[in-house]
Parts: C-alpha cells; structure tokens; sequence
C-alpha cells in the first residue's frame, strides 16, 4: 500500500471517467475507493461508499460531461454521502467543468448557469475544487471554496516539442484565446496568429480573417474546449488558403458533440490531439486524426500537492 494510502487520502470515481481515475491511482500507486452508482426505473440515481471514510481526505474525480446533468447529479449525491459520512475534506475533480459557457448573462432573463453550479458543488459539501482549463478564469471567484484551476498545457507542449519542428505558428481561433495561445508561442519560441471569429448563433461560427503570417509553416490551432468543431475546421480552411503547409489543432476538452466528427475528418486538419478530460465517443475513437494525451500524471501530482499541503501553482512555472 502506498504511503498515501496510509496517510488517510482516498480517491472514488463517479461514471464520467473512470478511466482516468484509473490511471491517476496508477500513478499514485493506490487502489480506487469503492463505490457504487444505482439507477432506479424511473432514473433517480442511488449513491453506496462501499468503505470507512471517517476523517480522510476524499477525492471525487468526475468530469460534468455527457450526460452533464446524470454526471454533475452523481458528483453531488457523491459529495453528499461523503459528508454525511465525516470525511475530514471533500475535494471534488472536476476536469471538465460543464456550464462554463454560461458564466455571464448575455442576454435578458437568463441564469448564470455556471455559478450555480458553484453553489451546487458548494452546498453539498466540497471544501475544494481541482478543475482543469476553465472557460473563463473567473469562474473561480464563482466559488466561496478554494479552487485549483490547472492547465493542460504542459501536457500539450511536451507532446509538441517532441513530435513538431520547423517553423510553428500557434494560432488562436479567437480573440478571446489570444493570451493563451500567445504563452504557448512564447513557450515554443514560434509565431502567433489569431483568427477574426464572427459567431451567428451558439455552436455555429464563421471564421473571417486571419491576422497574421502563416504562409509555408505548420500551424498548430489552440483552443480550450472543441464541441461541435465548426470554429476550429473554419479555422483550418483559412490558414491553409493563406499558404500554411500543414494545420493541426489541440484542445483541453473535446467535447465532440452533434457533426464535430464528420467536420473534422473531413476538414483541412491532419491532426487533432486533446487530452482525456472527457472520454471519448465510439465514433472519436475510430477517427484517425485524433491523439489522446493523458492528463494523469498532472492531475495525480496536483492531487499529491493538496494532500500534503504544498503550491499547486509551482507546477506550471
């Protein structure tokens, strides 16, 4: 048994991931927790902790993916039974925070989803949240509990760094993901780019303009979620009609939803890497262009920082 094992840290899973939470207790060295997720008829779910949790340090990891609203009800019921059961710290890991999108109100009369989800997680007991490329770094302040808020990025440069050379330019698909895509050219000592995104409607984009020279380089797409891939295929088609000689594309959350699949075997990319985030669907599998990059080790090590009580922030400089 590892040492974390003994020192009173736990790791469970809901069904979002398991995968992943598989692979960061191989990391860890340490068996998964137990527990079990029932589903009755009528679709109400049923949580059982199949082990004393009394005064350790719980970690729940699950992504509110597909089906976001089963996966995000699991983590609360999860969160819940953990609390109700004296766990010393609840930590809920979520690398995949679902509702990030809504965290403003862009018109009359609607929520802002993200910050009640906040509430939710809050409510049910968590005293902290590990979250991984949020859609808005504000979120965090959505939150009364502290909240580690990683980055995939040295996940992506490392693959990056050892597959690609010659003459990169990291583009930004729009101006709100300049900043990042600028710390990954810095990081890579190569060119940036930014395409000038007009979006008609929610998961439809039309990519206009492209600022900045491409001409005869590989182009790398960077982008924090990908959902029904339109901006990023878009996007592709720009730089490659601008002269790139080859574009890729890389995203923390591939959310692949609705015709993302069918867009992107069929588009300009020659490869497309994320990270395990979010499990992928049958058909992303089989597609060819996508690499998965694992983010346990990152995740593990963050895990192992909040434990012992260490800078989770040291991480990333």
């Amino acid at each position: 048994m590892s040492w974390f094992a003994t020192n009173g840290l736990t790791i469970f899973s809901g069904n979002s991931n398991p995968d992943l939470a598989q692979q960061i207790c191989s990391y860890l060295e340490m068996p998964m927790g137990g527990a079990k997720v029932k589903t009755f008829s009528d679709g109400e779910l049923q949580i059982e902790i199949d082990e004393n949790v009394r005064s350790k340090d719980i970690f729940v990891v699950q992504s509110t993916s597909s089906p976001v609203n089963d996966h995000l009800m699991e983590l609360l019921l999860m969160i819940d039974a953990f609390k109700r059961s004296s766990a010393r710290r609840i930590t809920a890991v979520i690398p995949y925070y679902g509702y990030a999108r809504q965290d403003k109100k862009v018109a009359p009369r609607v929520p802002i989803s993200a910050k009640l989800v906040a509430d939710l997680l809050t409510v049910a007991g968590a005293n902290r949240v590990i979250t991984m490329d949020l859609h808005a770094s504000q979120i965090q302040g959505f939150f009364s509990i502290p909240v580690d808020n990683l980055f995939a990025a040295p996940v992506i440069l490392e693959y990056i760094k050892k597959d690609f050379s010659g003459d990169l330019v990291i583009v930004s698909p729009d101006a709100g993901g300049v900043e990042r895509a600028r710390a990954f050219a810095k990081r890579l000592n190569a060119s940036l780019a930014i395409v000038d995104k007009r979006r008609e409607a929610p998961n439809k984009a039309k990519a206009m303009a492209l600022i900045g020279d491409v001409s005869g380089k590989i182009a790398i797409i960077l982008d924090d979620m990908v959902d029904t891939a339109g901006t990023v295929t878009e996007a592709a088609s720009v730089i490659m009609e601008r002269g790139a000689q080859e574009v890729h594309a890389c995203c923390s959350h591939p959310v692949l939803s609705g015709p993302a699949i069918e867009r992107i075997e069929s588009s300009a990319l020659k490869s497309f890497m994320v990270t395990n985030t979010i499990p992928l669907k049958k058909d992303a599998v089989a597609c060819e262009k996508i690499k998965v990059l694992s983010i346990a080790r990152l995740v593990g090590e963050a895990i192992i920082r909040s434990h012992r009580g260490d800078s989770v922030t040291s991480l990333f400089v």
